[in-house]
């Protein structure tokens, strides 16, 4: 084992965690980036290890073993973490239904609990208090700052396993077991192909065959809170309980969703559900907006952001809401349902895609089911 090759075509979450997973398993691992450094989703998130989003079973384990990796990477790569644990906020009963029927079902399985309106405000100072009913807490829940993380990673992966970085190399073609990159080629036992969006360049034939498509999201950040004011656990309202798979246990779910359509509509419309996490500067990272296509237009959407702004407003309270900046990703999806899409088009080469919009969560954990599974 020890004298196998590696390549991973993707400096992004999935492929650092591929080449981590790799690397531990003895492998001699080789990245390509085509940029300069990882620009895409990985970036433009907001750091959240989201475990409570992830259904019972699998998912849930998995992103339970991603955080757990995340805990070890960080401390080994000095990168800033935080397991503040999160909040989604009820403001009317039918939100306050699902969060009980949820917090219910999972009793014994998670570290959940229904908060009262007056503990919620206790866990968290941003909280609005005007008509709130309470909220569900989930104690696993982990902040990184992605954009930091996804550009020092590699160095630690140098450092600890000697993996090897190619950056500004765009791998355009694969004859296994040579990568191809104009008239350089790179040859390895194993060959896994993390691109991202990129459906175009490798294996075409194959994401047009699979149910993909693309998701833009609209992002925003905020200034850094004033004297170090911190929010606590990250915050969510209602919107967000019909965007989890998780809380399809709460049975009055389908009445939550109901009510959003006739109360929220232009929110359903634009994918539009609401969240905020903090970073280690006190800036807040707030969003965001579902819009699904093969090919989006660069303009973000003004009406979107203040729709976003809008109804973070309804559940939370912040000292300064200075925007400083606004971006969109865009991430792989699955149209078919399914959450990772693992598969090998020729011997010796495999694609990993498909997470969606939960790469930070269940990366890590995924890398290593798919060496256990090999």
């Amino acid at each position: 084992m020890h004298n196998k090759s590696a390549i991973v075509i993707g400096a992004g979450i999935v492929g650092l965690a591929i080449a981590r997973s790799l690397a531990e398993r003895g492998y001699k691992v080789t990245v390509f980036e085509r940029n300069e450094r990882a620009v895409g989703a990985s970036i433009r998130n907001f750091g959240m290890v989201w475990p409570v989003g992830q259904p019972n079973g699998y998912l849930y384990e998995r992103a339970l073993r991603s955080k757990s990796i995340w805990k070890k990477v960080c401390t080994e790569a000095g990168l800033w973490c935080n397991e503040v644990g999160s909040l989604h906020l009820a403001y009317n009963d039918p939100e306050w239904q699902v969060i009980n029927e949820f917090a219910e079902a999972n009793k014994g399985l998670r570290p959940v609990s229904v908060l009262s309106a007056a503990e919620a405000l206790h866990k968290s100072e941003a909280v609005n208090a005007t008509r709130l009913k309470g909220a569900l807490w989930s104690g696993d829940e982990m902040i990184i700052e992605a954009r930091v993380a996804i550009e020092k990673i590699p160095a630690y992966l140098k450092t600890k396993y000697g993996v090897q970085f190619y950056f500004n190399t765009a791998i355009t073609s694969i004859e296994y077991p040579k990568a191809i990159s104009g008239k350089q080629n790179w040859s390895a036992d194993e060959i896994y192909i993390c691109s991202g969006a990129d459906f175009e360049t490798l294996y075409p034939e194959v994401f047009a065959a699979n149910n993909f498509t693309k998701c833009k999201l609209q992002m925003m950040r905020l200034i850094a809170q004033d004297n170090n004011w911190r929010i606590g656990p990250s915050l969510c309202g209602g919107l967000s309980l019909i965007h989890y798979k998780a809380f399809e246990t709460a049975e009055s779910l389908p009445l939550l969703k109901g009510y959003y359509q006739e109360t929220l509509p232009g929110y359903i419309k634009w994918g539009i559900h609401v969240m905020v996490s903090q970073n280690a500067e006190g800036e807040l990272t707030i969003g965001d907006s579902h819009e699904y296509g093969l090919a989006h237009e660069p303009f973000d959407k003004q009406f979107i952001n203040l729709m976003v702004i809008d109804y973070l407003k309804q559940f939370a309270v912040f000292k300064n809401w200075n925007v400083i900046q606004s971006w969109n990703g865009i991430y792989p999806k699955k149209t078919d349902g399914e959450t990772d899409f693992i598969y090998s088009p020729e011997q010796g080469v495999t694609i990993v895609n498909g997470l969606g919009g939960a790469g930070m969560t269940l990366s890590f954990g995924l890398a290593e089911e798919v060496m256990e599974k090999r």
